[in-house]
Formats: C-alpha cells, structure tokens, sequence
C-alpha cells in the first residue's frame, strides 16, 4: 500500500480517536465507568490510580489491530489504524498525564493559544468533583476557556472547588 495511503489512515485514526475519546470520557467515564475514573477526580496517592485502567483496556484495539496487520495477515491499513490508536494514546499521555497533571516532572510552560486552551480547558474539566456538571471532555481540542466557564456558571449546584472560574 502506499505510504501517503497508510500516512492518511493514521491521521484519520488519530482525529477519529479524539471523537470517541470524548464521547468515552463523556457518557461511559463519566457514566457507569466512574467507579475506575472517579479517581482521577480525587487528590491522586501514589504513582497509580483505578483511572489507570482505561489506558490498558483503550491499548487492546491498538494492539489488536496492529498484530493483525503484522501477523495476521490483514494487511498494512490495519497496522495503520492500531498505530493511530497507539499515537493517540501517546499524545494523550504526554499531554495530559505528563504535562496537565504533572505524573512525570518537567518545566513545560504552554505558550501557545491553543496549548493554553487545551491544559485550562482540562482544569476547568476538574473543577467539578462529581460525573455531573463538568465541561470539555475532549482532549485535543476544547471550546474557548469563556465559553466552559460560563457553562460552568450555569451548571453550578454547589460543587465547584476552588479560584479556577475566576477571571
């Protein structure tokens, strides 16, 4: 298969992979899922979280899908696609255990809008500790910062935390 062919399904895996990475997040994590991904809401102790596990459950298709492109004979567009799934979860781990909640040290400062955007966006997101009322559950794109905290504003039951809406 040509390489542009290949390179086309890999970065459409990947775009395709922040819309169900939201709607996971959204309706299942925040959903009947939040016995694992209530922890990543709370004050993390330790190296791991139960929030942990969805790393490992999201990396089955992507493991899938590139075995049987290598070995299984499906060919070279399911490699492709099991590779966009594992760059997305690259992506995501450097961003945003990395970076935004700071599970390896570094001194990564956003400078550009759209980082900005994204790493507050992400923090607004945790601004409620519950599976309800929260905003932005997408990861590599997120609507703009006045937007998610007047939402907030208008969902607030009294279980926001700390100065994050303040301007």
């Amino acid at each position: 298969m040509h390489v542009l062919i290949l390179a086309a399904i890999f970065l459409t895996t990947l775009g395709a992979m922040e819309l169900f990475a939201y709607a996971m997040h959204r309706w299942v994590m925040h959903g009947p899922g939040w016995f694992l991904h209530a922890s990543h809401h709370r004050t993390r102790e330790g190296w791991f979280e139960w929030n942990d596990l969805y790393a490992a459950i999201f990396a089955l298709p992507s493991i899938a899908m590139i075995w049987l492109g290598v070995r299984g004979g499906w060919g070279e567009w399911a490699t492709a696609i099991g590779a966009g799934i594992a760059g997305y979860g690259a992506i995501y781990f450097g961003f945003h255990d990395w970076i935004v909640h700071r599970r390896l040290p570094h001194r990564i400062v956003p400078k550009s809008n759209y980082f900005k955007r994204i790493v507050q966006a992400h923090r607004l997101h945790h601004v409620v500790e519950s599976k309800h009322g929260n905003v932005s559950f997408g990861f590599l794109w997120a609507p703009p910062i006045d937007t998610l905290k007047a939402q907030l504003r208008a969902a607030d039951a009294g279980q926001l935390r700390g100065p994050a809406l303040r301007n």
